[in-house]
């Protein structure tokens, strides 16, 4: 509580306890009762009552979030040019008001929800985007009174600000820059771009009226019914068409392993033969290659096909069987001792 408060309820209790006295008075008086000690006590208590409501008429507090602007008979101007800055202030009492202005943040809100915004019922911006569709945005405009604009606020829109300047100013704006985009960007592509504008051109316009923006909230969008149907019908659309893709893309994945896989049995069947065809070329020329040193090994040694010959006989094989008519493939052993 501040010095003010405190010389106001002085000068209230001033004022009731005089109330009190001139009554007891007026009673006794009427009952010729002497009002001894109340004429007193009557006068002492009115010039309290009136010193302290007179010096309570001209202190002034002004909180750290406030600004005062004092409305003097004696300016020239019929105000002064310097506003009150938080503390404790004198003011001519009776010839001289103050009229308080908060420069803390304040939010206005304009919301479909009748229970968040500053005006009962719907109070949604209805715009039309550029292709036509009907949309209603829920918007929050957070400001303040720029300090050291009070006296400009208080001269152009006094306690009208927020009515008479930051709705219909913010409503406009807000309908000005939804119509430049399609209902498709504003729910996706551009909505942050959408909201950028809002806030720039917001700024500009509260600044030159002795406001500050803090920040332009784009809180919600609602869409026709209509449009809401064949949003939904579309989503549907599009989720059916990447069902679909999906199941091409999966059959084309599964004609892809199975091409692999026969590529694959394929690569294997030819690394097969070709090692087969490799082997029997190795095998052939090791064959010709001993034959070739067998043939230059029997040019050197005729008799020696022979031993083989016969070493290769059954060595329990006594008896040589050879058909008559036919010579002998073989020298008889010589008789001679």
């Amino acid at each position: 509580m501040n010095i003010a408060n405190l010389v106001g309820i002085l000068a209230s209790i001033a004022w009731f306890g005089l109330i009190v006295v001139v009554g007891l008075a007026v009673t006794r008086a009427a009952r010729n009762v002497p009002a001894k000690g109340l004429t007193g006590a009557a006068i002492a208590l009115l010039v309290l009552a009136l010193v302290s409501s007179t010096v309570g008429a001209g202190l002034v507090f002004i909180q750290p979030e406030e600004r005062g602007v004092v409305i003097s008979a004696f300016a020239p101007l019929g105000y002064r040019e310097e506003v009150l800055t938080p503390g404790l202030s004198f003011v001519i009492p009776y010839a001289e008001s103050v009229t308080i202005y908060k420069i803390s943040k304040q939010t206005y809100t304009m919301s479909i929800s009748s229970a968040e915004g500053q005006v009962a019922g719907d109070d949604s911006i209805s715009a039309r985007t550029s292709d036509g569709q009907e949309i209603a945005i829920d918007a929050s405009i957070i400001f303040n009174v720029d300090p050291t604009k009070v006296i400009d606020v208080h001269i152009v829109w006094q306690d009208r600000y927020e009515q008479d300047l930051v709705r219909p100013k913010s409503r406009g704006i807000i309908r000005d820059a939804v119509a430049q985009f399609r209902v498709d960007e504003v729910i996706s592509t551009e909505r942050a771009n959408m909201a950028k504008q809002i806030e720039d051109v917001l700024r500009l316009t509260l600044s030159d009226n002795g406001l500050i923006l803090d920040s332009f909230v784009l809180r919600n969008i609602t869409f026709s019914q209509e449009y809401g149907v064949s949003v939904e019908q579309k989503q549907i659309a599009e989720q059916q068409a990447l069902q679909a893709k999906f199941v091409v893309e999966s059959k084309k994945q599964e004609a892809e392993q199975a091409r692999q896989t026969a590529q694959g049995v394929a690569d294997a069947a030819v690394i097969s033969a070709t090692g087969q065809a490799e082997a029997r070329v190795i095998e052939a020329t090791a064959e010709a290659t001993a034959l070739r040193l067998i043939a230059d090994v029997l040019r050197g040694n005729p008799t020696l096909l022979q031993y083989q010959y016969i070493t290769n006989l059954a060595p329990t094989v006594q008896t040589i069987f050879i058909p008559s008519g036919n010579q002998f493939i073989l020298p008889l052993p010589s008789t001679n001792p």
